[in-house]
């Protein structure tokens, strides 16, 4: 058992009596809603094989954590992840494309949805019942975003999708196909695709109504991206929406109190991995604007979730978010770990 794994287990059974007795404060009041953005640490360990049985068992565990937090009387929706999964099934689909036809992007990214969401609703059920709350029903949803098809990221495509090709086989791809093709350090050339804003969750009127009553799992690896046609259909694009932003998107829209943003480390940090660097236990949205202008916040890593963090702060009176580990979700949710994203006083 790693390291990582052994916290988590320890921490499921520290945080217990913490949430009873945030179950005991709650019920006397609205219920606090909290749409939780799974890292991509949630769904795999480092270190084991990429394995369906893997990401099973490391689910699992996750999900332990999260049903404390419905149990403790949060209402909570999923937005999880999907990168490694999504790039296996396009890799197994442009492998085997002499065998059978290659799927579309944004398919590969409805059938990455399917299968984590599957695992994630299993897993689930089987934690709630052990907190006693058996009765809370959880479904994934399969969920279209909204993106703009004049976003400047459809003109400077830059997130690397699929398997490497030679510099032959990607001039093949740009005249056949009209792929982006990008040489990438040196390995090879890969596809690349845009990563636009999510504009709105196509799906929002669904979660809308089984809010009050189940645990939604959507928008998983920031929602299938599709743009509005001339005759109102929507279609599919080859594009990436970051999970974070859709996740914010998604609790702006259901009108939720905390945005809780789970990742490997306990808390945000400037100068990062240097003998200065300072954790936060909290920053205002502009605070958190001058550490972005600065540069302390890693492209493609906490720089999004610290964006998506400020997004959703400012998008409604009373509203923050928390950028912390799964091991430290309940303490954070109570103010008393991670990091919190404020209003200005």
């Amino acid at each position: 058992m790693s390291e990582n794994t052994e916290n988590t287990e320890s921490t499921l059974k520290s945080q217990t009596l913490s949430c009873e007795s945030k179950t005991s404060d709650q019920s006397a009041h609205k219920p606090v809603k909290v749409v939780v953005a799974l890292g991509g640490n949630a769904l795999e360990e480092k270190g084991k094989e990429s394995t369906a049985e893997n990401q099973r068992n490391t689910v699992s565990r996750t999900c332990r954590l999260l049903a404390k937090l419905s149990a403790a009387g949060y209402e909570i929706a999923i937005v999880h992840g999907n990168g490694p999964q999504v790039g296996r099934i396009l890799l197994a689909s442009e492998t085997a494309h002499n065998v059978t036809p290659a799927m579309p992007f944004d398919v590969c990214g409805a059938m990455s949805q399917g299968y984590i969401g599957y695992h994630i609703q299993q897993a689930m059920r089987e934690a709630l019942q052990q907190e006693g709350r058996s009765d809370i029903p959880v479904v994934s949803l399969v969920t279209q975003v909204l993106v703009d098809p004049d976003d400047p990221a459809f003109q400077l495509p830059e997130k690397p999708i699929g398997i490497f090709y030679t510099k032959e086989e990607a001039e093949v791809l740009k005249k056949e196909k009209g792929y982006t093709m990008r040489e990438d350090a040196g390995r090879g050339w890969r596809r690349v695709v845009a990563s636009p804003k999510p504009v709105e969750i196509v799906e929002f009127e669904t979660l809308k109504r089984l809010w009050d009553s189940t645990i939604v799992i959507l928008c998983g690896g920031g929602g299938i991206p599709v743009v509005r046609k001339a005759d109102g259909s929507l279609q599919g694009v080859p594009a990436v929406i970051d999970k974070d932003l859709a996740a914010a998107k998604v609790a702006e829209e259901i009108g939720a109190d905390i945005l809780l943003i789970l990742t490997e480390v306990d808390q945000v940090a400037v100068n990062f991995g240097r003998p200065d660097q300072q954790d936060l236990g909290s920053m205002t949205c502009e605070e958190a604007e001058i550490y972005i202008d600065e540069g302390h916040f890693a492209p493609g890593s906490m720089l999004p979730k610290v964006q998506a963090a400020v997004q959703f702060t400012r998008s409604g009176e009373g509203r923050h978010a928390v950028i912390t580990s799964l091991a430290q979700a309940v303490d954070a949710l109570q103010g008393t770990a991670g990091t919190r994203i404020l209003s200005a006083e």
